[in-house]
């Protein structure tokens, strides 16, 4: 009796919760707090440029890296810290990154000099890029079947509003603290907020069943310095385009092209003798993360360079103020928001026909946006176009949640945290890509019709439009790879699997044995 007992609590130790974590709508209302803060931040800036150049005696390609600099460093460290995650624990990550979030932001807000100001960011972005993979990898850690789906659907909303509602919140910060230093509460609204979420996350985030140690981990650091290197050189010339980068640095992308190609090399090199890869390739292989990677780069060139294009049309061609301007956009922040979370509760329904209903949606309110702006303007602007904003964002909730998801529903969990990295990393190079592209179209229509800004605005957002329908394509065709039936809900079990991948122990032993059989090879 007693060696039965003893067996049936060391199964329960061992075997998952159907259900998932008890603490798991907390985590994640934690952890989505700390991710909504990192990347708010990289958008919530750009209302205070002016206010930062005045204050700091800056020209205007110097204050330019206070939001560069963010970008570029976040998005180096998104693959590394992934996998420092699922090695040493996303707890501790998560707590790391928070508190360096916490400590960079006050930094910021107080340097006393432009060089100071981008070096605290350069370091800001770093510990935002540290945050962000933990929340992917909690989620699949932590959430079974349906509710996994639902969870995700938290975080697509979280990603969504964070973009969309930056020039709002920076708007309102910077109208509640009025003066020469007003910008500096941009930074510092961060130290409360941080503080209170570290507190509660070292309380509620459950940490690893069998901590290891740097001693007994295989980082990859040479696969580090060759992504690093790639992101890098991919990066700086897109984050400098509106500085002339595109043209001086114009290089780089050719050695970005050869530093990625070494990486890939390495990273399967590394695989086929046995040893743990920083990404894995075969992930590739991994059902629906190559497709929906894809989708999520391409989508977010499109979506994230518009927030600029707006800004300038509102601002510059229409005299309105950063407040005025931030509120212009909010249907779309709403429709991100409203639909996100019905999205992550549909899922299981409709599976990758929500993302492709949502880029049918998005890039019709888009198009009906640029059409309407090119004959309206003054006042009337801002209420034109809440219809078409509205249900461009109500299509953009349904791609970022369900496709967030999908692209990670059958990775390894001892993957699970790179994986996500990988999937942000493309996001965020997508975003770059955006900014400097439709900012580029929109001064070479504004240069040629002589400053007309409906009509450098209408084309901008027509192409914007045009990448929403190319990332639709991608959608479209991954649907059409997949039975209608290859869903993400309950009928997939308590944690969807593919290629035989378990990935939180919902399989037999025998069908585990298979799987792990069946990733090896």
């Amino acid at each position: 009796m007693i060696t039965m007992s003893a067996g049936r609590r060391a199964e329960s130790l061992v075997r998952p919760r159907a259900s998932g974590h008890p603490n798991r709508w907390h985590v994640l209302a934690v952890s989505q707090v700390a991710a909504f803060m990192a990347l708010l931040d990289v958008s919530i800036v750009n209302v205070a440029l002016p206010s930062i150049q005045r204050g700091l005696g800056a020209s205007a390609g110097t204050v330019q890296w206070v939001v560069s600099g963010y970008a570029l460093t976040f998005g180096l460290v998104l693959v590394p810290a992934g996998r420092l995650g699922d090695v040493l624990g996303r707890r501790r990550m998560f707590l790391v990154g928070l508190a360096a979030f916490v400590i960079t932001s006050a930094l910021t807000g107080a340097a006393p000099t432009m060089g100071l100001l981008i070096a605290a960011r350069l370091l800001q972005g770093v510990a935002g890029g540290m945050l962000i993979p933990q929340n992917s990898g909690l989620i699949q850690e932590l959430f079974r079947g349906a509710e996994r789906g639902r969870a995700f659907g938290v975080l697509g909303a979280t990603v969504g509003l964070a973009t969309a509602t930056g020039p709002v919140v920076g708007g309102l910060i910077m109208a509640a603290a009025p003066g020469p230093d007003a910008w500096r509460w941009v930074f510092y609204v961060n130290v409360p907020i941080g503080l209170v979420a570290l507190v509660l996350a070292a309380r509620l985030v459950p940490g690893p069943t069998a901590p290891r140690s740097l001693r007994d981990t295989h980082l990859d650091l040479v696969g580090s310095l060759l992504l690093g290197g790639g992101v890098l050189s991919l990066l700086l010339p897109l984050v400098n385009a509106e500085t002339g980068g595109l043209g001086r640095e114009w290089w780089l992308f050719g050695v970005a092209i050869l530093l990625l190609a070494a990486f890939v090399w390495r990273e399967i090199r590394t695989a086929r003798r046995g040893r743990q890869p920083l990404l894995d390739p075969r992930l590739a292989r991994t059902s629906g993360f190559a497709f929906g990677s894809a989708i999520g780069l391409v989508y977010f060139i499109g979506f994230t360079g518009i927030w600029l294009v707006l800004a300038l049309f509102f601002q510059d061609g229409l005299g309105y103020s950063p407040l005025r301007s931030g509120l212009a956009v909010t249907p779309f922040a709403l429709g991100v928001a409203a639909s996100a979370a019905i999205a992550g509760r549909r899922l299981a329904r409709f599976g990758r026909r929500l993302t492709v209903s949502g880029l049918i949606a998005t890039t019709a309110g888009l198009a009906a946006t640029a059409l309407l702006l090119r004959h309206t303007g003054g006042d009337a602007a801002a209420w034109v176009t809440a219809p078409p904003l509205l249900m461009a964002g109500l299509g953009g909730g349904m791609v970022t949640s369900p496709n967030i998801t999908l692209t990670l529903q059958h990775v390894p969990m001892r993957m699970a945290g790179a994986a996500g990295g990988a999937l942000q990393t493309a996001q965020r190079i997508g975003a770059a890509i955006g900014v400097a592209v439709l900012a580029t179209i929109f001064y070479q229509v504004l240069t040629r019709t002589a400053r007309d800004y409906a009509a450098a605005v209408s084309d901008t957002l027509l192409c914007a439009s045009g990448l929403m329908l190319l990332a639709l394509l991608v959608a479209i065709a991954d649907l059409v790879r997949h039975d209608p039936k290859d869903s993400y809900g309950p009928s997939a079990g308590p944690c969807p699997q593919s290629h035989g991948v378990a990935d939180d122990g919902g399989l037999s032993p025998s069908r585990r044995s298979d799987a792990s059989q069946a990733w090896r090879t």
